[in-house]
């Protein structure tokens, strides 16, 4: 008998549908809400470039959550560090297309914080089920007059048959000069995933410390202690040769992920840790870039251009696992 022959709606098991928060400065975001039907949960929030601000997994939290919460579009401040100020961090932030890292000076162009697309509404979207997976479409602008011109074609993909959701992004530059092009996937691991209990493996071929402070730590980078007053954060770059990966696990819930990218789109990964007191956050990064900013890509020759016309593509994929066993092999 076929599986639809128990359903009287096919969302009784799984779909997505659309919500929009009440209240605060989370006030009017719309939200899709997206179930699998095998324990994979999340918010997609279409006025904030299609990020995930929240995700579970088996009923148990994922992601990050910042003292933030749901902050609206219209909150967004680019002077100085304000980025922080609506940084719901969340499962997942996307950082640039132009700049990523800290606000700077490059030329004659002021680079605010991360810059801009993970505080930019999506102007189109839509979602629909394509045989075993749920998509979203969105499409985001990075334009301004006298400048840039870049558009970004977001897919989300949602297995039903497995625990697993794919991100595959398109940047096209629609100006008529050449354009930088930098992304980061900020990527928010969050308690109770992230804990004392949690085993982290980067099976990087290079690991380079950002700075003299993160040098101190840099044999016990991967393990995390419990919640840390004061603590400075510290950043790991991570070189693959082959393929790029990351995982955690968490002992106490059973519960883990695994993060798989192409390195030769998604060249740089920055784990960034952060076990402070209720800033407690484990950011796995897989971008074209590192948090050090444009200039610095451009001064080590790694800044990514597109022509006009040109496109860039990257995509990763995120896997759940109930299985330790599973977890370690994959």
């Amino acid at each position: 008998m076929a599986f639809s022959n128990y359903l009287g709606h096919e969302d009784q098991i799984s779909g997505i549908e659309e919500y929009r928060l009440v209240g605060g400065k989370g006030d009017g975001l719309r939200l899709l809400q997206v179930r699998n039907g095998l324990g994979l949960q999340c918010s997609v929030s279409l006025d904030r470039c299609a990020d995930i601000p929240r995700l579970t997994f088996m009923g148990m939290n994922m992601g990050y959550f910042s003292p933030c919460g749901f902050v609206g579009s219209a909150y967004y401040d680019r002077r100085e560090d304000h980025w922080l100020k609506s940084f719901t961090a969340g499962f997942l932030t996307t950082c640039g297309l132009t700049t990523v890292g800290g606000d700077a000076q490059d030329g004659d162009e002021f680079l605010p914080m991360h810059g801009t697309i993970g505080n930019t509404p999506a102007e189109h979207a839509h979602w629909y089920r394509k045989g075993d997976l749920l998509v979203i479409e969105a499409d985001m602008k990075d334009c301004v007059l006298f400048g840039r011109k870049l558009q970004l074609h977001r897919v989300l993909e949602f297995s039903t048959t497995e625990n697993k959701l794919t991100l595959t992004d398109t940047v096209e530059n629609h100006g008529s000069e050449p354009s930088p092009v930098m992304v980061l996937y900020h990527m928010n691991m969050g308690y109770p995933l992230l804990s004392e209990q949690s085993e982290l493996i980067i099976p990087s071929d290079r690991v380079i410390p950002r700075n003299a402070h993160a040098a101190e730590g840099l044999q016990q980078h991967l393990q995390f202690p419990a919640p840390t007053p004061g603590y400075e954060e510290q950043c790991y770059f991570h070189e693959f040769d082959q393929r790029g990966l990351a995982k955690i696990y968490n002992h106490g819930i059973g519960l883990g992920l695994a993060i798989s990218f192409d390195p030769r789109s998604l060249n740089s990964f920055c784990q960034w840790k952060m076990p402070g007191e209720h800033d407690y956050v484990l950011g796995l990064e897989p971008g074209n870039c590192t948090p050090d900013g444009r200039v610095a890509m451009r001064e080590q020759g790694r800044l990514q251009m597109l022509d006009p016309g040109e496109k860039a593509t990257f995509r990763y994929d995120v896997v759940f696992y109930t299985s330790y066993d599973e977890w370690k092999n994959a």
